[in-house]
C-alpha cells in the first residue's frame, strides 16, 4: 500500500505544474500526453487522489465538519495553550478572519478527479470491469468533495471539466446556485452507482472508495436534501433505500458493528469489518492529518505530568503534542457513566486540591491513540481516519425511518447495545426508555450521533442538517445568518465573479 501511494504522489506531482483561481490546478498538456500510457498510470493516479485526500484535505474536512460545533471551547482550554481557531470555535467568522481560505484547497483534487474521469472514459487500456470500477470511485469522490463545499459555502463554483492549460478567462468563474450544485451531486452519485454496477466488494481494501461508500454518501446527501432543500419524504425514502441496498448486498459477516467500540479505532485493527471507508495511516507512511492531529489535539507530556487520574495517581501516558483545538470542559459529562464510548473517545484529567482531593479539570481526545515505535519515547499518531462505518448506516437509517414516520427503535438499540455492553438493559437503556428519550427523536438522534461520531468530522454538519434551531441551541453561533462560511478576501480578489456568502457582505 505504501509503495502504491508513493508512486501515486510522484505521478500527481509530475502532471500538476500550474495553478489558477480556486486551486483548480491546470495540467500541462505535454505531461498529460505522457501520463496515460498503461493501466498502472490509471491505478497510480487514483491512489494519488486518495493520498491527497488523506494527507492534505482530511484536516480541512474535519475542520469544516466539526470545529464550529459544541465540542470545542470558544477560548482557551484546561491546558492553557492558545486556541488557534478561536474565530471558528466561537463562530465569529468574517471575510478577514474566515477560518479557512481558498475553500480549503478542495478544488485541487476535484480537478484531478475531473482529469481522471476524462481520461478513463475514453481509454482502451483498461478492461471494462476496471474502467467501470475506477469511474465509480471517481464520481463518488467528486460528489463527496462537492457535498462538503455545498454544506459549507452554499453557492460554489461547479466545474466538471479538467483544466488543461492556463487561460486568463478561467480566473473569473461565478458560483453556481446551491440547488444546481445539489442536483449535480445527485447526478454524480447516480453515475457512481451505475459504474459500480453489482460490484459491492471492497475491491482494494477499505481505504479506497467503494460502492458502499457511495451508497452511504447518497443517504447522507438525500437526508440533507430532505431536511434542508425541500426534498421532503421522497428524498428521505431514497436515503432509506440506499441504506437498505447496503444491508441487502453486503452480509453482516463482511460489514457489521464490532463488539467493542474502542477496537474500531485501534491501530492494530485497521480495515476492520465495521469500516466502509477510511483514510489509511501507518508508521513511516502517513500520520493522522499529516501530523495535524498530534499538533492540535494531543496534550504535551509536561502538561499531563501536572494532572492526575480520578484516583489521584499520576497519568502514565506517553502522549506529547499540543492542544490548539481545545475541547469544552463539560464534554465528558455528556456521556453516561456506563457508556463505553466515553472512555473510548475521551480521557479525563484531574487536579489535586488541598488534602489530596481530586477534582475534574477537563478532557482530551482519546479516540485515536496511535502506537509507540520500538525504542521511541512517545506515540506516533498514524491511525486510520474513518469517513464512513457501519454505525453510520444504522444511525442514518434511524433518521430516515423517523422522517418517514417509521419506527427507528432497532437501529438505535443496535448502537446502544454495543455502547453500554454488559451494562445494557433494554428496559431502561433501550429506546425509548433511556433518560432523555422523551425529548423527541431529533434530540435522541443528535445525542447518539454526538457520542458515536465525536472526532469524525460530523457534528457541525449534523446540527446543520437537523435545522437552525439545533445550531443555535448547541453551538456558540449567535448570528443565524452565519450558518455558512465566508469567502476569504484573497479568493474574492482572485475571482471577481464571486459574490460573498450571504450574511457576510
Amino acid at each position: 500500500m505504501r509503495r502504491k501511494i508513493q508512486m501515486a504522489v510522484m505521478a500527481v506531482v509530475a502532471i500538476c505544474s500550474l495553478s489558477s483561481c480556486l486551486d483548480m490546478s491546470p495540467i500541462s498538456e505535454i505531461t498529460d500526453e505522457n501520463m496515460w500510457k498503461n493501466e498502472g498510470h490509471f491505478t497510480s493516479f487514483m491512489y494519488g487522489v486518495h493520498s491527497r485526500l488523506r494527507d492534505v484535505d482530511a484536516q480541512y474536512l474535519f475542520m469544516l465538519g466539526e470545529l464550529r460545533s459544541d465540542i470545542y471551547n470558544v477560548g482557551t482550554g484546561w491546558t492553557g495553550e492558545s486556541n488557534q481557531v478561536e474565530e471558528i470555535t466561537s463562530n465569529t467568522l468574517t471575510e478577514e478572519r474566515p477560518g479557512i481560505e481558498n475553500y480549503g484547497g478542495l478544488y485541487y483534487n476535484i480537478n484531478q478527479i475531473n482529469l481522471f474521469i476524462s481520461r478513463a472514459s475514453g481509454t482502451d487500456l483498461l478492461s471494462e470491469t476496471d474502467r467501470s470500477y475506477y469511474l465509480g470511485e471517481a464520481y463518488g469522490l467528486r460528489a463527496f468533495y462537492y457535498f462538503h463545499l455545498l454544506r459549507s459555502w452554499g453557492n460554489v463554483v461547479w466545474n466538471a471539466e479538467p483544466s488543461l492549460g492556463f487561460e486568463v478567462g478561467n480566473l473569473e468563474r461565478p458560483a453556481t446556485d446551491a440547488t444546481v450544485i445539489m442536483q449535480n451531486i445527485k447526478n454524480d452519485i447516480a453515475a457512481s452507482e451505475a459504474s459500480f454496477g453489482e460490484d459491492y466488494s471492497f475491491r482494494a481494501g477499505r481505504s479506497l472508495w467503494s460502492k458502499a461508500a457511495t451508497l452511504t454518501l447518497k443517504a447522507e446527501i438525500y437526508l440533507w436534501s430532505s431536511r434542508q432543500m425541500n426534498g421532503g419524504m421522497n428524498d428521505a425514502q431514497t436515503a432509506l433505500d440506499a441504506l437498505n441496498d447496503i444491508q441487502t448486498h453486503i452480509s453482516r459477516t463482511d460489514l457489521d458493528l464490532l463488539p467493542d467500540f474502542a477496537s474500531v479505532f485501534d491501530y492494530e485493527n485497521k480495515g476492520n469489518n465495521e469500516i466502509i471507508f477510511s483514510l489509511h495511516g501507518a508508521y513511516n507512511e502517513a500520520d493522522l492529518f499529516n501530523g495535524g492531529w498530534r499538533n492540535h489535539m494531543i496534550p504535551q507530556q509536561t502538561t499531563l505530568s501536572s494532572y492526575y487520574e480520578s484516583d489521584g495517581s499520576p497519568i502514565n501516558l506517553n502522549f506529547n503534542g499540543n492542544v490548539y483545538y481545545p475541547l469544552r470542559e463539560e464534554l465528558y459529562s455528556r456521556f453516561d457513566e456506563s457508556d463505553t464510548r466515553r472512555e473510548g473517545t475521551l480521557r479525563a484529567v484531574y487536579s489535586k486540591e488541598e488534602a489530596e482531593l481530586v477534582s475534574y479539570a477537563g478532557c482530551f481526545a482519546y479516540k485515536y491513540r496511535g502506537m509507540t515505535p520500538s525504542g521511541a519515547s512517545y506515540r506516533e499518531f498514524c491511525d486510520d481516519y474513518p469517513i464512513y462505518r457501519y454505525a453510520d448506516v444504522l444511525l442514518l437509517k434511524a433518521e430516515a425511518e423517523a422522517l418517514l414516520g417509521n419506527n427507528p427503535t432497532e437501529e438505535i438499540n443496535q448502537i446502544r447495545r454495543r455502547a453500554y455492553a454488559d451494562a445494557y438493559d433494554e428496559a431502561t437503556m433501550g429506546y425509548p426508555h433511556l433518560t432523555g428519550d422523551d425529548e423527541g427523536i431529533n434530540e435522541v438522534l443528535l445525542r447518539e450521533r454526538l457520542r458515536e461520531f465525536m472526532f469524525e468530522g460530523k457534528r457541525w454538519y449534523d446540527l446543520r442538517r437537523f435545522g437552525q434551531e439545533y445550531v443555535m441551541k448547541y453551538s456558540s453561533l449567535q448570528n443565524p445568518n452565519h450558518l455558512l462560511w465566508p469567502i476569504d478576501t484573497d479568493t474574492m480578489t482572485d475571482n471577481p465573479a464571486l459574490e460573498q456568502t450571504p450574511g457576510y457582505e
